[in-house]
C-alpha cells in the first residue's frame, strides 16, 4: 500500500534500444500517442504517414504482449502511461565519413535512440499536454482535405492571360504587316 491507501498501479514495460533513427524524429511520433489508449494509439501509428511510426508500433505491440503474458493485465483496456525517447550511445551518435572535394572529409552523425513504453490499466492522471508543432495525425488529415478542394477549383477555372499577351493578340506586329 502507498501513502494514499491505494494499491500500486500495475504497469508493463517494453524497451527498444539502438534504433537507427534520430530521437527528434521518434519524439514527434511519441508525442502524438502519449496518454492515449492502446487501441487509439495503434490506429494512429498504423495510418501515420511517417516512417518513424513503424518501430514505435512494434514496441507498443510488444508492451501489450508483455502486459498480457507476464502481468495478467486486461489487454483491451490499456493506456500509454509513459513513453520516452532518449539518445543512444557513442556521444549520442555514430560517426561516418562523407568524402568531399579536394581530398577533404566531413563527418556524418548517424544518431541512435532508445525508446521506452510503459502501459497501465488506468488512464494517466495528468491530461495530455498540447504541444506546438506538427502532429503525426493532424498533418495527414489536412493534406487529404486540401487535395480535393484544390482539384475541384482547378477544373472549372479559366486560364488567365496577362495584359502583355492580350495586347499582342489584339494588335498584329509590324513585321507581319511589312511582309504582306
Amino acid at each position: 500500500m502507498t501513502d494514499a491507501g491505494k494499491a500500486p498501479v500495475q504497469q508493463a514495460v517494453a524497451h527498444l534500444r539502438f534504433v537507427r533513427t534520430a530521437p527528434r524524429k521518434l519524439r514527434r511520433v511519441a508525442d502524438a500517442i502519449r496518454g492515449k489508449s492502446v487501441r487509439e494509439a495503434l490506429v494512429t501509428l498504423q495510418f501515420a504517414g511517417v516512417f518513424a511510426a513503424e518501430p514505435i508500433e512494434k514496441l507498443v505491440r510488444s508492451a501489450v504482449a508483455n502486459a498480457g503474458n507476464n502481468h495478467d493485465m486486461n489487454t483491451d483496456e490499456l493506456y500509454i502511461a509513459r513513453i520516452t525517447v532518449d539518445g543512444g550511445p557513442g556521444g549520442r551518435f555514430t560517426k561516418r565519413l562523407d568524402p568531399r572535394a579536394q581530398g577533404r572529409a566531413y563527418f556524418k552523425r548517424k544518431r541512435l535512440s532508445h525508446v521506452t513504453v510503459v502501459l497501465s490499466e488506468e488512464p494517466p492522471a495528468k491530461p495530455r499536454r498540447k504541444r506546438a508543432g506538427a502532429s503525426v495525425q493532424v498533418a495527414r488529415t489536412t493534406r487529404r482535405a486540401a487535395a480535393p478542394a484544390a482539384a475541384a477549383a482547378g477544373r472549372g477555372a479559366k486560364k488567365k492571360t496577362t495584359a502583355r499577351k492580350r495586347t499582342a493578340k489584339a494588335a498584329p506586329s509590324k513585321k507581319t504587316e511589312a511582309t504582306e
